[in-house]
């Protein structure tokens, strides 16, 4: 049984229910970006497919529409994989099991992949339908966005006539983007040492914490649940001795986690005081993040006596100095655009195990010397600690446009249909406009989207309303000559 049958528009959802049965998380797209390629072979449409997965497909213009400037329609095959702890599904082979709560789709205990699924489900549409007019389509769908623009950056779009490109990953309707922070990604590992110890056996892990995208709602003073970790021992380890067996956090770098853990030991004459370290603990951060993150909390649970591989304390100093030092979240907002974060970075990954300290940051800028010192900052406190430091993924931002033709036909479009002004903004988001605007010399870009909320998060969700709207609107605008 479909569980989007009824809903309308029925091509794009159908296309989109398509794609969540088609297990696609980063570096796992090859089996949807196979189903486009069968899709527009099955239609008799020009397609490339490189080594890696990224698909173009070209519709010809319709009758009537052959001297009209051709559109690229964009978006990226790949979603953010993430669940609640209980889920079984693995997101590598397995599908999401998609459900409708009033007039959204959510997942059942995973990230939904709205972002950027309905692109893709949007552009397949188009080229699908058979009494839609609209100038040359030019769909171009890559692969590895979420994990550093990398389909974007490696893409051949010689094929590619168009100067226009409507991209499709942006999550509020009504506000086109038109422009976007610069980022890389970074990996800092810290050798350590171990010894064996014996102790009661405790793991805490963190409950309660809101996590999201970390482009969207780093200014939002959510906690980091991988910077808790350090946090909770920094307190503790002046009250209580214990010895650090391991600790892990975090999904994807560019995803603020919300779920983190660890194992250590403590003397039986402690855990009294442990406890009530952890009480003190959870009411100051309950208090601290009250407003963001309401139901925050570490959960402690006390195992048996056991002799376990645990850091040295010289490493287990090192764990707590990279993990309370290394910068993370906000670090400026921008002097020329009000309300815009300028610099962040992410701690989005953490491990620390026999293998050393490893933690994985997302960086943003619309700033390239901030970003550049912001990466610097951090090899800086790695190398300090004797670690060493890698960066991939970097990626350009796109820089907004005084004039647009594009953008100007897309806000009177939206005015014709809503009587509304649509917002225009620049976010600190990534998207792939700057990279593609580098391929294509005078590429006209803007980016738009339907209403989602809670993107990169087991919580996600997209409105079937709103798809419906940006349909109408994606319509409207091919229609114009």
């Amino acid at each position: 049984m479909r569980v989007l049958n009824g809903y309308e528009p029925a091509s794009v959802l159908g296309f989109f229910e398509d794609i969540c049965n088609i297990p696609h998380i980063s570096y796992h797209e090859k089996e949807l970006s196979d189903y486009c390629v069968a899709f527009a072979k099955e239609r008799g449409l020009y397609y490339e497919q490189d080594e890696l997965g990224n698909v173009i497909i070209i519709g010809e213009a319709t009758p009537g529409y052959e001297d009209v400037e051709p559109i690229i329609i964009q978006g990226h095959l790949d979603m953010v994989g993430d669940k609640v702890p209980e889920c079984t599904i693995d997101m590598e082979k397995e599908s999401i099991r998609i459900m409708v709560d009033g007039d959204y789709i959510t997942a059942d205990g995973t990230t939904l992949g709205g972002d950027d699924g309905i692109a893709v489900a949007y552009g397949l549409a188009l080229l699908d339908a058979n009494d839609i007019p609209h100038p040359r389509l030019e769909c171009v769908f890559t692969i590895c966005e979420e994990t550093g623009l990398e389909g974007a950056s490696a893409i051949d779009l010689s094929c590619c006539k168009a100067k226009r490109l409507l991209n499709i990953d942006s999550e509020d309707e009504g506000v086109f983007t038109a422009g976007c922070a610069g980022g890389m990604r970074a990996d800092c590992k810290i050798p350590v040492t171990m010894t064996s110890k014996s102790g009661v056996v405790c793991e805490i892990k963190t409950t309660g914490f809101l996590g999201g995208h970390s482009g969207i709602e780093i200014d939002r003073g959510r906690a980091n649940a991988n910077v808790m970790m350090g946090r909770f021992f920094l307190c503790i380890k002046d009250k209580l001795a214990c010895d650090v067996v391991s600790m892990a956090g975090g999904v994807k770098d560019n995803v603020i986690p919300k779920n983190a853990n660890a194992t250590f030991i403590v003397e039986e004459a402690n855990v009294d005081a442990l406890k009530k370290a952890v009480e003190e603990f959870n009411a100051m951060i309950k208090a601290e993040y009250g407003v963001t993150d309401s139901n925050i909390a570490i959960v402690l649970a006390v195992k048996d006596v056991a002799e376990c591989a645990v850091l040295t304390d010289a490493s287990k100093e090192k764990a707590i100095t990279a993990l309370n030092l290394m910068p993370n979240g906000v670090q400026a907002m921008s002097q020329d655009l009000p309300g815009l974060v300028e610099t962040s970075l992410n701690m989005g990954v953490m491990k620390i195990d026999a293998e050393g300290i490893q933690t994985c940051f997302s960086i943003r800028s619309s700033v390239a010397t901030a970003k550049e010192y912001l990466a610097a900052k951090l090899e800086q406190i790695t190398k300090s600690l004797g670690g060493e430091i890698s960066y991939h993924g970097e990626y350009p931002g796109w820089e907004y446009a005084r004039e647009s033709k594009l953008r100007d036909l897309c806000i009177k479009v939206y005015e014709k249909q809503t009587g509304v002004t649509p917002k225009v903004e620049v976010i600190h988001a990534g998207l792939e406009c700057g990279l593609l605007a580098d391929k294509i010399e005078g590429l006209d870009c803007i980016s738009l989207g339907p209403n989602m909320r809670d993107v990169h998060t087991p919580d996600e969700v997209i409105s079937i309303s709103s798809i419906a709207r940006v349909w109408e609107f994606l319509k409207a605008v091919l229609a114009e000559k």
